[in-house]
């Protein structure tokens, strides 16, 4: 067998990993996924991927693997679509000699404190913060910064134990709960140390940047506070031109301060009046479909260019697509109190119905018992529409999830949590 081969060390359960595969056959490469839990990607087995078991966190047990495959047939490339998995994967592709990011600056990245600390010492907007590895110190750095403080693990994606603390109270018994954790909802090592940060109230945005360069500014939808959940986004993102200039400047100049510069990067930003303070820079694709509604909004595959670039091809993504709609909008489902999932077929025949509605789609069956969203994982659905202007797109998201909506009843009875992968 001599076609080559695209390693992919584990994946996001939801969103780019199956695409990952997909580009790779059509690009001409044999995907491969290395996992511990083959189970955790139902669409593996679907799309009849190749697959490898191995214990991804174990690096001799990860190599002999990836050694063996070389010897099946030549390796063009490894990536990983999750986030926790993203160092690794550039580990591996730099032992190879492959092309990838520096594992270096990515592994320095992921760690929030000492992204934030490197952030600070070039000059680039943040927010206030501070690093705290005891009870004591969450308390002591709060209060310096005053008011309401975000406290949220160091490493971490999807939002998952980010959460706004009001008072002293709060912030002791958060940081309690994210300094116990000894492990990450992987089952990885996880730092034990918390973020201690100024709670910003401007409007969320992010630019997706690939290699140097700002491809499109997308504006972001959060749920209510104390939580943090992402339940849409708009491309482009409608804005005063000096907004947007801050907004591009501080996400490239944060992604070359940190040594990047190779591939995707999801840099998020709060605006502070007119100064874009960069929230934290993700060396990877954005998650919450983005990549989707790029493609749909500009012509653009940013998940095919990141796969391309892991092969060591280039990408040109500074023209729109001759197929792009102008903009593109995605809202997801979440529910404000305990709910059943009743009629999901009626739903989404009503979202559909919506002019401008090109997806829909419900992560549940009748009858799921759902509560509010904590994180990404209480995501229940979405909807996503296209049209010529984000201002279109945005108003018939909004309509269409509200007909989505229609598959939620409040019941009398209590809710049994679920304890959802990620």
């Amino acid at each position: 067998m001599n076609t080559p081969q695209l390693l992919l060390v584990e994946s996001n359960t939801t969103g780019t990993g199956r695409q990952f595969a997909q580009r790779a056959r059509a690009f001409g490469a044999e995907p491969v996924l290395l996992t511990a839990h083959p189970g955790r990607y139902p669409y593996a087995a679907e799309d009849d991927l190749h697959t490898i078991v191995v214990d991804t966190a174990d690096a001799d047990a990860l190599w002999a693997a990836v050694t063996a495959l070389a010897d099946r047939a030549p390796i063009a490339g490894v990536l990983s679509s999750s986030e926790y998995y993203v160092a690794t994967a550039a580990g591996l592709a730099r032992r190879l000699g492959l092309h990838g990011p520096c594992a270096d600056a990515v592994r320095a990245c992921r760690d929030k404190s000492l992204q934030r600390r490197a952030l600070a010492a070039a000059g680039i907007p943040v927010p206030l913060f501070s690093v705290a590895g005891t009870i004591p110190e969450a308390l002591a750095a709060a209060q310096p910064i005053g008011g309401p403080v975000v406290v949220k693990p160091v490493q971490g994606s999807g939002s998952l134990g980010v959460r706004l603390c009001h008072n002293p109270d709060e912030v002791a018994e958060h940081a309690r709960v994210l300094l116990a954790a000894t492990v990450n909802e992987r089952g990885l090592d996880t730092p034990r140390a918390v973020l201690v940060e100024q709670y910003l109230t401007g409007r969320e945005f992010s630019v997706e940047v690939f290699g140097q360069d700002a491809v499109v500014t997308v504006a972001k939808h959060i749920g209510a506070p104390p939580v943090f959940v992402e339940t849409g986004h708009d491309v482009p993102a409608l804005l005063p031109t000096a907004q947007a200039a801050a907004l591009v400047d501080s996400a490239v100049h944060a992604v070359k301060a940190l040594g990047l510069g190779w591939g995707a990067a999801h840099v998020e930003l709060r605006l502070d009046g007119d100064v874009a303070r960069v929230i934290e820079v993700n060396p990877r694709l954005a998650g919450g479909m983005i990549p989707e509604l790029v493609r749909r909004a500009r012509g653009i595959d940013l998940v095919g260019a990141q796969v391309r670039a892991a092969l060591g091809e280039y990408t040109d993504l500074t023209r729109p697509g001759t197929d792009a709609a102008g903009a593109a909008s995605i809202r997801f489902l979440t529910t404000r109190a305990a709910s059943i999932l009743t009629d999901p077929a009626a739903a989404q025949s009503a979202a559909r119905a919506v002019p401008g509605v090109v997806d829909t789609a419900l992560y549940r069956p009748a009858g799921t018992r759902v509560e509010p969203a904590e994180d990404f994982r209480g995501r229940l659905g979405h909807v996503i529409t296209t049209g010529a202007t984000p201002g279109r797109t945005a108003e018939a998201a909004d309509t269409a999830l509200a007909a989505l909506a229609g598959a939620l009843e409040t019941p009398g009875s209590p809710v049994v949590k679920e304890v959802l992968p990620v």
